[in-house]
């Protein structure tokens, strides 16, 4: 169902990327499932109860995983910040996401 919804080509202009329309919908259905394979084991199902990294490809993506989780809106503050000062910075993003937190905490 996502194959192809992401896309990316590495060309003499730099890295390109093309998404399927529905890659925050694609992302936010699947985001709980995953979620938890990873944290059943822990006992964790709380999702506010843990803090949040998530790769910003988008406010859309970001806006779907949070109504998805009922995330509370802090949960995503580093992350919508470093979104909104940089942009998608492609995986960079995440190290400047911690960086973020880091500098909060």
């Amino acid at each position: 169902e996502s194959h192809g919804a992401i896309d990316g080509h590495l060309r003499e202009v730099g890295l390109t990327f093309h998404l399927l329309k529905d890659v925050p919908g694609l992302k936010s259905k699947n985001i709980e499932k995953s979620l938890k394979e990873a944290f059943d084991p822990s006992g964790i199902s709380d999702w506010n109860s843990i803090f949040w990294i998530a790769h910003p490809g988008g406010p859309a993506i970001l806006d779907q995983v949070v109504d998805k989780l009922a995330l509370k809106p802090d949960k995503m503050r580093a992350t919508r910040h470093v979104l909104s000062e940089y942009g998608n910075m492609s995986s960079a993003c995440v190290l400047s996401i911690l960086d973020e937190m880091r500098k909060a905490s």
